[in-house]
């Protein structure tokens, strides 16, 4: 299982490397790289999530779907409830970027492919609960956190963010077996496959942005990637283990876990005038520092949940 996701991560790093050089040559520009954002937050994600509910219906696999959701509800919780007890600062625009940026993983960046890759359309299918769940939490408390509270709170984004949106179409076509034509069905896969390349371009090109040899000195950053990359996935996969759950489902919600920083965070610090530059170097280093840990541990989670 270690070479196996250790292989598919340096794949997706190849790609990110990519957007990397294409930032460096100027072929890629600010504008150019949100435009291809958008398309992966609004078409892309729910077209790989919708793509993956599409197969015979269940009652075993719609009753794993119902577990995994309350399972990353769950680890949100708790995750929120550690960032609160960690992380702290005098520096309140400090102290809430690194609060998001443990609690929330780049789970449709580097999750989906990565699941997809290893685990198949189940994976993909496993996965897309995690991230109806992330978006809900981000466009609440994630608002919440990062903005003014309550004041900033808006109910009709979290349930009609795109992910949500996706999930919930994808899951009326799985319960009701709501028959795709090849006509609808091709283009569906055809878009879904974008969910790999594209995500990563845009994360190689955000990377050639940072100053990672800045994020190394700086002790509270690097405290926050050991909990976001090593201590929260722990807590994932031992927590599943002590339930007794195993198999695809678990398996994939704690490689959703396991993602590094989500590439969000620094939308989210820039709308709601937080640290933005931390915001980048939490992302890029955690994304940096994930060819090590998303490997290591997806290879625990397959040996205990398998």
């Amino acid at each position: 299982m270690f070479e196996t996701v250790f292989t598919q991560v340096v794949i997706l790093f190849i790609l990110i490397f990519l957007g990397f050089i294409l930032n460096k040559t100027k072929i890629l520009n600010e504008g150019a790289v949100k435009g291809m954002t958008d398309v992966v937050l609004y078409i892309v994600t729910p077209a790989a999530i919708i793509n993956s509910f599409i197969r015979a219906f269940s009652p075993q696999l719609l009753k794993n779907l119902g577990i995994g959701l309350i399972a990353t509800f769950l680890a949100h919780i708790v995750f929120i409830l550690l960032s609160l007890l960690l992380i702290r600062s005098k520096d309140i625009s400090r102290k809430k970027v690194l609060q998001f940026c443990i609690i929330f993983s780049n789970c449709g960046y580097m999750s989906l492919p990565l699941l997809q890759a290893v685990l198949g359309n189940d994976g993909v299918f496993y996965g897309a609960t995690y991230i109806a769940v992330f978006q809900v939490v981000t466009w609440s408390y994630g608002v919440f956190l990062m903005g003014d509270g309550l004041k900033t709170v808006t109910p009709k984004k979290a349930i009609l963010s795109p992910g949500v949106i996706g999930f919930a179409i994808a899951l009326l076509i799985f319960i009701l077996q709501i028959p795709m034509p090849t006509v609808l069905r091709e283009p569906v896969s055809y878009i879904a496959s974008l969910n790999t390349p594209l995500p990563m371009i845009i994360i190689g090109y955000h990377l050639a942005n940072s100053n990672i040899l800045a994020g190394l000195k700086d002790l509270n950053l690097l405290f926050s990637v050991l909990l976001k990359l090593a201590v929260f996935p722990l807590i994932t996969v031992f927590g599943f283990y002590v339930c007794g759950l195993k198999g695809t489902m678990p398996i994939a919600l704690t490689i959703c876990a396991s993602a590094p920083t989500a590439a969000i965070s620094t939308m989210f610090a820039a709308k709601f005038g937080r640290d933005t530059s931390l915001s980048v170097t939490a992302v890029s280093l955690s994304t940096l520092l994930s060819v090590i840990s998303m490997p290591l541990i997806a290879t625990l989670a397959e040996h205990l949940l398998k």
